[in-house]
């Protein structure tokens, strides 16, 4: 379970990444332009993403523009929570008794792919579905 936190943080902080680099490629834009339906609430852009963790294995993570999250693993169990940014992270807290898990961003590559480094030290790289 820690791992689909884990994959759907990352996933978060990716889009964030990639919202601050848009950002700056359209800094003339006025900001009430932006798509509200795009983001979510704490600004990470909705959608959806792959996770492969470091042993191989691979989840979806998607983010609601209204700050909740869905991850589904490889074997199609899905777990839903909320999405938030603590300290410059991504943060995912799923429903229910487990304890959330927040995630550094590594600056995405071309692709949008990137890395999320949970606090416990797990690591996943992140890549944005094509649509």
């Amino acid at each position: 379970m820690k791992k689909l936190v884990l994959l759907a943080a990352l996933t978060a902080l990716s889009a964030c990444s990639q919202k601050a680099e848009e950002k700056k490629e359209v800094a003339a834009e006025p900001a009430a332009e932006a798509e509200p339906a795009a983001t979510s609430d704490s600004g990470t852009p909705a959608g959806s993403y792959d996770v492969k963790m470091a042993d191989g294995t691979m989840a979806t993570t998607t983010i609601n523009a209204d700050g909740t999250y869905v991850d589904t693993d490889a074997k199609g169990k899905a777990t839903k929570g909320q999405y938030a940014t603590h300290d410059g992270k991504d943060c995912f807290d799923p429903d229910g008794d487990e304890m959330g898990m927040c995630w550094a961003l590594t600056k995405p590559a071309a692709d949008g792919s990137f890395t999320a480094t949970a606090d416990d030290g797990t690591v996943a790289t992140v890549t944005p579905k094509k649509k």
